[in-house]
């Protein structure tokens, strides 16, 4: 890789001094303004092939590349500054081997608990999952080595005064190791409010890491992290980055929301820690989200997940038995966890979704904030409705980020028109992630239903396949649908000129992510 990179760097050189020679060659020194003039164009038109040809043999998505090069070509100075602020990362692959290598690592630790699962899973007269969950099972141990678990309870917490709620009270109740790992961690009440009880905890003798992702939590502030540190907690960020608001590493960002406590209960799902979450930002108003804790066998693949992110950002290497804690099976409630990343060949979690779209047959129920789906999901989302599924989605009807939420707005007209039901929610913002199949399966994580998401970013989400948790998650959706505002085929055929052109800068951005 590094030879790789010298004979590019020598080769760039040569090129950019032979151009120079030409230039000098041509117009002399005579006029500086003029020599000057000629030779920034000409190096602009030089970087504009050399990107053109990056682009071209980038081997990605053919709407991505052709907007790039529309990019180009339609914006040609312009187009590569924003190429080489936002396009590929070419420092991507390396990023993932290093990130792949540490997830290896750990990968052996959880062989013996996952044995444990499979002789389980086999020894038992569970005909419904073999019947009805075998491909998703299957393909998400194969994509993204997603442990699976029968023993597993489920708490859904529904909006931030449960879920803030419930964490404070297990960080309370921590004796050994406090895990937490958050996209965005704010210094405002909530945050610190939980700043204090990590300080608390560790004084007291517990172990407590937290991972922050560096660009979500830009504004944590040195003082919110000198605390922690002051007071034993080890704190570590994701990926950090030194010009934050002008480099390509904005891609590739943590975008999980993990907490392991003591190895045995954990937390996953749409929340970050922020007052906005307990509805406390004024232009939004009530936040309307979604997630769980957990207890039993699933806490291994959080754990798992989280030490392999640790080992990532910190290079230690975590051991020892209370990190991964045995419970004995006497719940039926099974479960997958599975994590995504652009360290991993497949897109593990957009795999997932497809398969329980495609494989559905009565019912599919989406909650997301940005609908953004790729081709693939808008055809398996289409034929279901065509097919006589019935497609619901519940998505925001206020705006968080400008051009995601107008690249969502977007894909309404061809998923209105296949029969696709859309719902705008009306309370608030709705910020859960989930996915209903059937009333036998969900996930609920956090990912959405877009690029970014799926092939971009770290992402975690958890499928389950226990009835009485999918039964409060339906519960939950009809009551959103209640404070929903059906989106009407003729009534948004009508919109204004205005719209049609957000619509299309949205989808613009979305394609070049």
């Amino acid at each position: 890789m590094i030879k790789k990179n010298l004979y590019l760097l020598l080769s760039l050189t040569v090129i950019s001094i032979a151009w120079i020679c030409v230039v000098i060659f041509e117009v002399g020194f005579s006029d500086i303004f003029n020599f000057f003039y000629i030779l920034i164009s000409r190096f602009f038109l030089l970087y504009a092939v050399i990107v053109a040809i990056f682009i071209f043999l980038d081997n990605d998505d053919p709407h991505r590349t052709l907007s790039w090069l529309m990019v180009l070509i339609l914006l040609p100075y312009l187009g590569i500054v924003l190429y080489v602020l936002f396009g590929k990362n070419l420092r991507s692959k390396k990023v993932a081997v290093k990130k792949r290598i540490s997830d290896m690592s750990i990968e052996e630790r959880v062989a013996e608990s996952q044995t444990d699962a499979i002789n389980y899973f086999e020894s038992v007269n569970q005909e419904w999952v073999l019947t009805q969950h075998k491909k998703i099972i299957k393909l998400l141990l194969k994509n993204s080595n997603s442990l699976f678990s029968f023993n597993n309870r489920i708490d859904v917490l529904t909006n931030g005064k449960a879920t803030f709620g419930a964490i404070i009270d297990r960080l309370e109740k921590a004796e050994e190791t406090i895990h937490f790992e958050f996209f965005i961690i704010k210094n405002d009440q909530i945050g610190n409010e939980i700043k204090d009880i990590l300080i608390k905890k560790a004084k007291e003798g517990v172990k407590v890491r937290v991972i922050y992702d560096a660009v979500g939590s830009i504004r944590l502030g040195k003082i919110y992290k000198m605390q922690l540190k002051e007071a034993g907690v080890e704190v570590f960020p994701f990926y950090p980055v030194a010009f934050p608001l002008i480099t390509r590493k904005l891609n590739f960002r943590n975008h999980r929301k993990i907490i392991v406590v003591d190895g045995s209960v954990g937390f996953v799902g749409g929340l970050n820690v922020g007052d906005e979450y307990l509805g406390k930002n004024e232009k939004l108003g009530f936040w309307r989200d979604t997630h769980l804790m957990i207890a039993g066998e699933g806490v291994q693949a959080l754990q798992k997940i989280f030490i392999s992110d640790w080992k990532f950002v910190s290079n230690e290497k975590l051991a020892g038995e209370l990190l991964f804690k045995k419970s004995s099976y006497e719940s039926t409630c099974m479960m997958q966890i599975a994590a995504s990343g652009p360290d991993n060949e497949w897109q593990n979690i957009h795999q997932g979704y497809f398969s329980l779209i495609a494989t559905a047959k009565e019912r599919i129920w989406i909650t997301t904030p940005y609908l953004v789906p790729d081709e693939s999901l808008k055809m398996a989302l289409k034929t279901a409705a065509l097919s006589g599924v019935d497609v619901k989605i519940i998505i925001p009807s206020k705006a968080d980020h400008f051009f995601v939420y107008w690249a969502s707005r977007d894909n309404l007209e061809g998923l209105l028109e296949a029969g696709v039901e859309i719902y705008t929610y009306e309370k608030g913002f709705i910020h859960s992630k989930i996915l209903l199949i059937d009333g036998i399966a969900a996930s609920v994580g956090t990912a959405n239903m877009d690029n970014r998401s799926f092939g971009i970013n770290f992402e975690v989400n958890a499928f389950i396949y226990g009835k009485v948790t999918i039964e409060r998650l339906e519960k939950d959706f009809i009551e959103d649908l209640e404070v929903s505002k059906l989106i009407d085929l003729e009534e948004y055929n009508k919109r204004n000129l205005k719209e049609k052109i957000f619509e299309a800068i949205g989808r613009l951005v979305s394609s070049v992510q």
